[in-house]
């Protein structure tokens, strides 16, 4: 990723200065562009060991293969609170040492909400915010309307051209079959609240995926997959992050992202602590470079997605607001669809059904 190196701010203690040394971080692989670690390095002294990932699931089997150990620093998602909790791996984090006022007050309280295991403190401050939606080539595709809609990618008329990614693509299939009033209204969130319902939904779901299956192009799994399928591999619409088409449309490419008419999918991604973490004062000298404003805009600005950070949206220039105005124009923010909170039985069940329209 491009970009000069900015001045960074005075905001790590004299301790963390005067060890310097590295720290361990397994986070998504598009979230930590190179004008942040230059300039976080520059100033600290802090080396930056990166693990990339491109799924939760890659992040909880690393840690349960390694019982917490290895990493200093790692990125669940916010709904993923029920799958840790019961596991031990991560610990409560010292929230004197980090500046959570310089946080969105909505996304600063989710930590104390929905991370804080048995009250024994906060264990997830948010990181990156942004959506699941439709992205498609300007050149070879136009949505119906203003929106697009997440039908578009089991399109008949689009087939062999599109992507999405196994467990998300199908839940979108299910919102379009809601608004062509094919399924019930509410029946993908409702399939959340009991495995007897869920097997209800997804069973005549997976059975819909299955006949249009053959629609699909590709199937990706992180952010670099998503950007090679729209360049390079022949896909005219697909679903996706916000954050690897609207980097490709910031570089000029014919690529458009905005939320679909059925409403995106929203997600926060956070920072926890494992057990066993080594570097302690380089962590929270990240936590702080991650909350300065200037960072954080310099940051969005790279990689496409958006931060909790108050005011770091003024840092991310003309071209990220313009992004933003194109991915959610209208009420669109007002219909985001914030994934729910995951169950341990919900996750298994949901792989099971993966799996089958997978291998169909």
């Amino acid at each position: 990723m491009g970009g000069t190196a900015l001045a960074m701010p005075a905001i790590v203690s004299r301790s963390v200065l005067a060890s310097s040394g590295e720290i361990n971080i397994m986070m998504w692989s598009d979230y930590l562009p190179d004008p942040f670690r230059d300039a976080f390095t520059k100033k600290t002294g802090i080396k930056i060991n990166f693990t990339g990932i491109g799924s939760n699931d890659d992040i909880l089997n690393k840690m349960k293969a390694t019982n917490g150990q290895g990493f200093d620093l790692i990125s669940p998602t916010l709904n993923r609170s029920l799958l840790w909790e019961p596991l031990g791996l991560i610990q409560p984090f010292d929230m004197k040492k980090i500046p959570i006022d310089k946080v969105n007050p909505a996304m600063a309280k989710m930590g104390e909400t929905v991370w804080n295991f048995g009250g024994k403190g906060v264990a997830w401050v948010p990181h990156i915010w942004g959506t699941e939606g439709v992205s498609w080539r300007t050149d070879k595709f136009k949505p119906a309307g203003e929106f697009p809609s997440y039908g578009d990618i089991w399109d008949d008329a689009n087939a062999g051209k599109t992507m999405g990614r196994g467990h998300s693509v199908m839940l979108g299939a299910g919102l379009a079959l809601e608004r062509k009033g094919e399924m019930a209204p509410g029946s993908m969130w409702a399939a959340y609240q009991s495995p007897e319902k869920m097997t209800e939904v997804w069973s005549k779901l997976t059975e819909y995926c299955i006949g249009k299956k053959k629609n699909l192009k590709l199937l990706w799994n992180d952010a670099d997959t998503q950007k090679n399928g729209l360049l390079n591999e022949g896909v005219i619409v697909a679903q996706t992050w916000d954050g690897p088409p609207i980097a490709l449309k910031t570089a000029g490419e014919p690529v458009m992202y905005r939320a679909p008419v059925e409403g995106a999918m929203a997600w926060v991604d956070g920072l926890a602590l494992p057990v066993g973490v080594k570097n302690v004062d380089q962590v929270y000298a990240f936590i702080e470079a991650c909350y300065d404003a200037a960072l954080a805009g310099e940051a969005i600005k790279t990689h496409g997605y958006n931060s909790p950070v108050t005011g770091a949206d003024k840092f991310a220039g003309d071209v990220y607001a313009k992004n933003f105005a194109d991915a959610y124009p209208g009420d669109a923010l007002a219909k985001l669809n914030p994934w729910p909170p995951e169950a341990p039985w919900y996750a298994e069940k949901r792989t099971e059904f993966v799996n089958k329209f997978m291998s169909a």
